[in-house]
Formats: C-alpha cells, sequence, structure tokens
C-alpha cells in the first residue's frame, strides 16, 4: 500500500526542550513526538520531518511537521497524541498534503518579546530588558535589513548550509505599556540569526550603535561584527506559510 503523508499543525513551549531536533540522550521535541507515535504505530518507529530547526528553550506558535505512514486512523489521531504528550506540546490539526514541511514552506515569522519590567508569570516567554529602547531608531536600522541579503554576520557556524542569503520580507519593532515586540518575516533563516538580529538592534536602541552601521555588520560577513544574542526564553516561531 502506497504510504500518505501526515501533517501535524503544533503549539510547543520550549522551555523543557533542547530544540526541536531529535539527540541522543537530549529531551526534545522532535524526539518526545516520535516516541508517542511509535507507541501508536505498534512500536515501530516513525520518523518525523519539521518545518525547521528551533534552538533550546525557543518556543512555537505554529509549528508544522509530516511523518510517512499508511495504517494509522487519521480520525482520533489528534485526540490520541494530545492525550499523550506532555502539557508543553499541543497537536492542533492532524491532515494529509504531498507538501514537504520543511522544503516547500515558503515564508517563517518568528517574534521577539522583551518586557519592559519585571513579571512573575511572563518570565518564561518574555527576556526582561528594563532599560529604554528608541524604537524609532531601531526601525531605521531594520529598513537596512529588509530584502536580499547576506546574513553571515547573524548567524552561527553555518558551514553545513550552502548559502547564507536570506530574503527578508517583514521586519518592525513595536512597543506598548508593557513590553518590546521584534517581528520578522523571511523565506529561511539561519542558525540563531532571530536572536543576533535582536542583540544587535537592542544595542541600536541603546545608542551603543547607529542604524547606519547595520549595512557596514552586513558587509563584514563575520558574526563578531554583530551583537551578542539575547537569550531564547523570548523567541517564538509565529506562523509558517507555504
Amino acid at each position: 500500500m502506497e504510504k500518505r503523508r501526515v501533517h501535524l499543525e503544533i503549539s510547543y513551549h520550549g522551555a523543557a526542550y533542547e530544540g526541536w531536533q531529535i539527540q541522543p540522550g537530549r529531551k526534545t521535541v522532535q524526539g518526545t513526538l516520535e516516541t508517542e507515535l511509535s507507541k501508536l504505530n505498534g512500536n515501530i518507529p516513525l520518523t518525523v520531518t519539521g518545518c525547521g530547526r528551533t534552538d533550546t528553550g525557543v518556543h512555537a506558535l505554529q509549528y508544522f511537521a509530516h511523518f510517512d505512514e499508511n495504517t494509522l486512523p487519521l480520525d482520533f489521531l489528534k485526540y490520541k497524541l494530545n492525550k499523550m504528550l506532555p502539557k508543553d506540546i499541543v497537536i492542533h490539526s492532524v491532515f494529509t498534503s504531498d507538501v514537504h514541511a520543511r522544503f516547500d514552506a515558503k515564508q517563517r515569522t518568528y517574534k521577539y518579546f522583551i518586557s519592559k519590567h519585571k513579571d512573575a508569570f511572563s518570565h518564561p516567554t518574555r527576556w526582561v530588558f528594563t532599560q529604554l529602547l528608541d524604537v524609532k531608531a531601531m526601525n531605521k536600522a531594520c529598513n537596512h535589513l529588509k530584502g536580499v541579503h547576506d546574513f553571515a554576520s547573524f548567524a552561527k557556524n553555518e558551514s553545513e548550509v550552502k548559502t547564507t542569503f536570506c530574503e527578508v520580507f517583514e521586519i518592525a519593532w513595536e512597543e506598548n505599556e508593557h513590553e518590546y515586540i521584534f517581528t520578522v518575516c523571511a523565506n529561511r533563516f539561519l542558525r540563531n540569526m532571530v536572536r543576533a538580529l535582536v542583540g544587535t538592534l537592542v544595542d541600536v536602541g541603546l545608542g551603543k550603535l547607529t542604524p547606519e552601521d547595520l549595512p557596514v555588520i552586513l558587509s563584514k560577513k563575520n558574526r563578531c561584527e554583530a551583537s551578542e544574542s539575547v537569550p531564547a526564553q523570548g523567541l517564538f516561531l509565529w506562523k509558517v506559510t507555504y
């Protein structure tokens, strides 16, 4: 019997996991999901392919993954998985499609949340940073990052990737009484890229860098030219578009 491609739409709170990708001896979202799926599959392992790799402590509001098989009853798969999985992983929908969860994704949107005040309840999903930031300057700097650029200066060692060029469709900051919110949408992202972008733009907001420094940093193609990465807990994979 020909196998079908089953897709899962997922959310997860990343605090307890060392990222999405399975790693021997480590607790990951992919590993947790594959363990429970194999139980439903008669203890026959199923390999799940995700739409991307999130790092340790990073969350996902919308994440897609697929696996290929032909025997599982899909009508109750969402219900059964949600009963079996821990509370910090939720299955929102189950459907079939020939789409590849990773390679057919056209756009990915990330958001990063910075809390202006110490908060007893939101700290697992926010970076607390109490210094005032110049959002106008940060958005001016963002204008230099739109379009197609080589983002090597904002990535960890990317020897395994074919190119460090990405196309940024949307990038902006907004603020309210309680927090700063960063949104970036692109066709692809490099490892650690969003957190490095946020760290660099925060330095613009503090006056340590100017908006005009961003093209120079891009041109250097050297991670040492950009600022330190911000903590993982404020970062969400927000939306994936196919």
